[in-house]
């Protein structure tokens, strides 16, 4: 079991300097990549979500990827004037469109951060094959250290998963022990009370038995409980299977929360319905940590 949250950084060296990738990965019902490359890797957003589909099933993945120029460098970093330019007009067109006779200060420029390249960035040209694959190589050393802190969190996912588990089926052993005598109890009292009927002629035995059986199947959560019990086992072997589970755990929480309600309504007893109170509390706590899991 993996979580969908975590982080992972990995670096390879370049011919012009050092290739370093950060990817960070939260909560997605898919795999959704956001990509900031360098201008010399333009075009290759579609290559790193390739990549990243090898190892990742699901989440909101945000991969960062830049090129830090070697230390005997002549020069780090470098004007963009092409950028200076653009963002110098955009602030003179925003200051006309609200009416503001404001010159455009270096101040305001500098705050993009654009406006400076690395020489390592500058130097490769773009679609360099040579720049791509250091890319490739920082991005498949970050991935493996997001899987693994994802494993990392998934270890804690698992724990947690499994206590909650264990209260469920505390839970759901307290209301089979309970159901059945729920159900003589009231059979017994709906039997003593149509008793003086039955001794008056009003009603024959038989439709009292038929009454009986009636209410006493209306009562009856044994099919409830027998759904519920397979869906914990169930979601116990998706949570120990080895591919990615959380749309199949996600289902089963949600089934398992219809056969909780039902349970707590067809019951009509005090005990077996605080029981399942607290039953849809712990399915809560589930479906928060499902959220989580890839």
């Amino acid at each position: 079991m993996h979580s969908m949250t975590g982080f992972g950084r990995g670096s390879a060296p370049h011919a012009r300097g050092t290739v370093t990738a950060e990817i960070r990965t939260v909560n997605g019902r898919f795999l959704e990549t956001k990509t900031r490359l360098p201008r010399a890797l333009a075009g290759r957003d579609a290559d790193v979500e390739r990549l990243l589909r090898t190892r990742l099933d699901r989440g909101n993945a945000t991969v960062n990827v830049v090129v830090e120029a070697a230390e005997n460098a002549d020069v780090p970093l470098r004007v963009n004037p092409a950028a200076a330019r653009a963002y110098g007009r955009l602030l003179r067109e925003l200051a006309d469109a609200a009416g503001v006779a404001a010159p455009v200060t270096l101040d305001q420029v500098l705050r993009y951060a654009d406006v400076f390249t690395t020489a390592a960035e500058d130097d490769a040209p773009a679609g360099d094959d040579g720049l791509w694959d250091a890319a490739a190589a920082a991005l498949d050393a970050a991935l493996v250290d997001l899987v693994a802190m994802r494993a990392q969190e998934g270890q804690a996912l698992h724990a947690d998963l499994s206590r909650q588990l264990a209260d469920l089926d505390a839970a759901l052993a307290r209301v089979e022990a309970r159901a059945p005598l729920r159900v003589d109890e009231s059979r017994a009292r709906l039997a003593e009370r149509l008793s003086e009927l039955v001794g008056e002629g009003r009603v024959s035995p038989e439709r009292i038995e038929q009454e009986i059986a009636l209410v006493a199947d209306r009562l009856d959560v044994t099919e409830e409980c027998v759904r519920l019990r397979a869906h914990l086992t169930f979601f116990r072997e998706a949570m120990d299977g080895a591919e990615p589970s959380g749309r199949r755990l996600g289902f089963l929480v949600q089934e398992m929360g219809r056969e909780v309600n039902t349970i707590g309504s067809k019951a009509n007893d005090p005990d077996i319905q605080h029981t399942a109170v607290g039953m849809k509390e712990t399915l809560e706590k589930i479906r928060e940590q499902v959220a989580n899991v890839e």
